[in-house]
């Protein structure tokens, strides 16, 4: 479990193949903050972009660590295959730990496109556009999570094609995280609230079904 609030910012410094077909997933080589492994151990769960990894080596005189990701991942998420690309970090949650942002699974939904970037005043207004079955889980002061930061939503719009939403960027996550990076046409990892996940599921559900199998 994570929270959506970014605790570093590392890099793919290599990637390589786990097999030689396209049903093999990866191997990433990440770069670290210098000290950000230092109360990591083998396992560990840390999100990139919003995805979460298990942590299979690392290496603190390099401040390096590899996780594996799967063909299905890869599938699933963008901007984790490409090296020098910048990634943002966050290790799992621990109990005790200050709930900053919103509960975050590190399970990515869907895939957004950055519509634009537009200074406001000392904040930056970001809009982009969710893909179509990700709307009914967008709501005006919900929470979002992109590239694994935790956003409140101040505008969604449906349309044909998907949904417009639009978060407003103080300089600060501009700084310390990798948002202060993209430009329009860019793709983006997104995760819905979790609370609005099980909402829908309970609205939807049809309490007079029966399982088949059912006796």
């Amino acid at each position: 479990m994570f929270t959506g609030i970014i605790t570093g910012v590392g890099r793919i410094a290599a990637v390589h193949d786990l097999g030689r077909s396209l049903d093999h997933g990866k191997r990433l080589e990440i770069s670290a903050p210098d000290h950000y492994l230092d109360d990591v151990a083998l396992g560990d769960s840390i999100a990139l972009n919003g995805a979460c990894m298990t942590v299979t080596t690392f290496d603190l005189t390099q401040h390096r660590f590899t996780i594996d990701i799967s063909a299905e991942s890869l599938a699933k998420t963008s901007g984790l295959a490409t090296p020098g690309t910048q990634v943002n970090l966050e290790k799992a949650l621990r109990a005790g730990d200050r709930l900053g942002g919103h509960i975050v699974s590190g399970h990515v939904d869907g895939v957004g496109h950055v519509q634009s970037l537009s200074p406001i005043g000392e904040s930056w207004q970001f809009v982009l556009k969710a893909p179509l079955a990700l709307a009914p889980y967008l709501a005006y002061k919900g929470s979002v999570a992109i590239q694994g930061v935790s956003l409140t939503l101040n505008q969604v719009q449906d349309q044909a094609d998907g949904c417009l939403i639009t978060v407003n960027l103080i300089p600060h996550t501009m700084a310390h995280t990798t948002l202060g990076l993209l430009k329009p046409g860019d793709a983006v990892n997104l995760e819905i609230d979790t609370v609005a996940r099980y909402v829908s599921r309970m609205v939807s559900h049809d309490p007079t079904f029966t399982h088949p199998h059912t006796p």
